[in-house]
C-alpha cells in the first residue's frame, strides 16, 4: 500500500502502482484489439508449428513470405509508436495483414484436397473468423 507523505493510503494507486492516470475508453479498446490480435498470432504460429509443419515436409505449398515480412515490419513499427493515432492506423494494418496471410494460407490449402489438410484448415479458418468478428 502507498501512503502520502501525509500517512493517508493512495488507493488510486494500489493496483497500478505506475499509473498516474485512468485509461481512457479508446485506450482500453486498443489495448484489447492489440490483445486479441496478439491471441490471432499465437493460435496461427501454433497451428503452423504442430499441424502445417509436419504436412509441408511430405507436401509443399507455395507460401507467401512478403506477407509475413510485411506483417512484422508493421508491428516492429507499432512497437516503437508514441503517437496513438499512428498506432491505431498499425494495428488496423496489422489486422488487416494478419487476415490477408491466413486467407492465402487457407488457399494454399484449398489446393491440396487431401485429408490431412482437414483440421489445419479448420484450425485456420477459426482463427479467420475470430478476427473478422474484432
Amino acid at each position: 500500500m502507498e501512503i502520502s507523505e501525509h500517512g493517508e493510503a493512495r488507493p488510486e494507486r494500489l493496483a497500478w502502482p505506475r499509473l498516474t492516470r485512468r485509461e481512457t475508453l479508446r485506450e482500453m479498446a486498443l489495448h484489447s484489439k492489440m490483445s486479441r490480435l496478439v491471441e490471432a498470432t499465437s493460435q496461427l504460429v501454433q497451428v503452423e508449428q504442430t499441424l502445417l509443419l509436419p504436412l509441408l515436409e511430405q507436401n509443399p505449398l507455395p507460401l507467401h513470405p512478403k506477407d509475413s515480412i510485411e506483417f512484422r515490419n508493421i508491428c516492429t513499427h507499432m512497437a516503437l509508436q508514441r503517437d496513438s493515432q499512428q498506432f491505431e492506423s498499425d494495428l488496423h494494418e496489422a489486422h488487416q495483414c494478419l487476415k490477408t496471410i491466413i486467407g492465402k494460407l487457407i488457399c494454399s490449402l484449398e489446393a491440396f484436397p487431401l485429408e490431412s489438410y482437414i483440421p489445419v484448415r479448420s484450425a485456420l479458418r477459426q482463427i479467420l473468423r475470430n478476427l473478422l468478428a474484432m
